[in-house]
């Protein structure tokens, strides 16, 4: 696959920083030494955490170089590394580790993240924040234009199957399990976008990578145009000619004991 897309995954900064600024205000601790951002992007989530904790050691860690270029070159005071989430030893253990839409990219979540725990200072805190998206119109109609006879062959099935999230009772558990305090919950957010395009345009980003990833640009093109078209039919505009987007997201705080 391709790699990510800075510049198209900052068109919609805005709203992908509120719900990362939400998940940091959440986090119990004053003053942390060492903080990572695992899964940092472009460094706006990263840069969130440098303005909250000046003093702490911010390290911005993910697997995409193109990303990391250009959260250092914002944030020229933090440290970038290029790294797989899942094989990460933090050296030394971290008080706060910070995964804002990271993790459901990431397949096996009841070893990965005990794992993460294991990466904790006494008293730190793991705050993770996930689209919990997979059954809105957006992303079922993505898996619906993927089935169809001209594309079926084309997309790779592992690579455009994003895992469902484990339920609730589920996260708790296995969080309490690891020696936490667990604080969660589940927020929609309604995002108003101009246009069917606008709501592509936000996906292109992210969730429709893995489908287009074998495409050239021709069938790219195509593609988009019956997803496009399905878009329009499952989005129609409100009163003011807006669309509402709507997209669940669910929080975890988890704070070693």
């Amino acid at each position: 696959m391709k790699d990510w897309n800075p510049d198209l995954y900052r068109q919609f900064e805005a709203e992908r920083t509120r719900p990362a600024q939400e998940l940091l205000n959440r986090i119990p601790l004053l003053s942390p030494a060492y903080v990572t951002d695992l899964g940092c992007g472009p460094g706006n989530s990263t840069e969130l955490l440098h303005q909250n904790w000046p003093e702490a050691q911010v390290t911005g860690l993910d697997s995409s170089q193109a990303m990391l270029d250009q959260a250092q070159r914002r944030l020229p005071d933090c440290k970038f590394t290029l790294a797989d989430i899942r094989h990460w030893q933090a050296t030394p253990p971290q008080d706060v580790i910070y995964a804002n839409a990271s993790l459901q990219w990431l397949t096996d979540h009841p070893v990965l993240l005990p794992h993460l725990v294991t990466q904790l200072a006494p008293g730190g805190v793991l705050a993770i924040q996930m689209p919990d998206n997979l059954d809105e119109p957006s992303h079922r109609l993505m898996r619906h234009v993927a089935e169809r006879p001209a594309w079926q062959a084309k997309t790779d099935p592992q690579a455009a199957a994003r895992k469902r999230l484990l339920s609730t009772d589920d996260y708790y558990d296995l969080l309490t399990t690891a020696g936490c305090r667990v604080d969660l919950w589940r927020t929609t957010y309604y995002h108003v976008m101009p246009s069917p395009q606008a709501i592509i345009d936000w996906l292109r980003a992210t969730g429709l990578r893995p489908y287009l990833a074998a495409l050239d640009d021709a069938e790219q093109a195509l593609w988009l145009a019956d997803y496009h078209a399905e878009i329009a039919r499952a989005y129609p505009p409100r009163q003011d000619g807006n669309l509402l987007l709507a997209f669940p997201r669910l929080f975890l705080v988890a704070q070693k004991v």
